[in-house]
């Protein structure tokens, strides 16, 4: 983005969310729900930092999968991309119940990859997956929860903290 446009976007912001975003300068949250944070390490430490995050917190790693292991299977090349798969039937299930399309979401999923020279996770947010799924008050008493959580997670993978 040129200078000229991120002003053009800077100034239509308001006030408080423009804060807000400038207090968090490890985390982009898009308009697609996606959070991003930049990693200090590599695709294949930042893995092992975030399943040795999400298990010290209870939760189960479900599978993670190596993309740039199977593009080398039907000979294709593919920058460093990983994908872990959690959970914590706790919230999930109290999500699924306000809305059982949530699960197509569930269980949770962060995103590792090499963007050129530096190292991204992503996730979808709470705050996403509540409003896509029309789950509303109902997802409330775990949302926040959620949201910390997956941050928390992110952040300590990446070694944002």
């Amino acid at each position: 983005m040129n200078p000229k446009t991120m002003f053009a976007c800077l100034r239509s912001m308001p006030a408080v969310p423009l804060a807000l975003a400038l207090t968090l300068p490890a985390t982009v949250l898009a308009d697609d729900g996606l959070a991003v944070v930049e990693s200090r390490y590599d695709v294949a430490e930042t893995e092992a930092r975030l399943v040795e995050v999400v298990e010290g917190k209870g939760l189960k790693v479900m599978a993670q999968v190596d993309h740039q292991a199977n593009a080398e299977t039907v000979d294709m090349e593919m920058p460093a991309t990983r994908l872990v798969i959690f959970g914590n039937p706790k919230a999930g299930t109290a999500l699924m119940k306000c809305a059982p399309t949530v699960a197509i979401d569930l269980p949770m999923k962060m995103l590792i990859w090499q963007d050129g020279d530096a190292v991204k996770v992503a996730y979808n947010t709470a705050d996403y997956l509540v409003e896509r799924h029309g789950i509303g008050d109902c997802a409330k008493p775990v949302q926040e929860k959620v949201r910390k959580a997956l941050d928390g997670f992110a952040r300590q993978a990446a070694g944002a903290d």
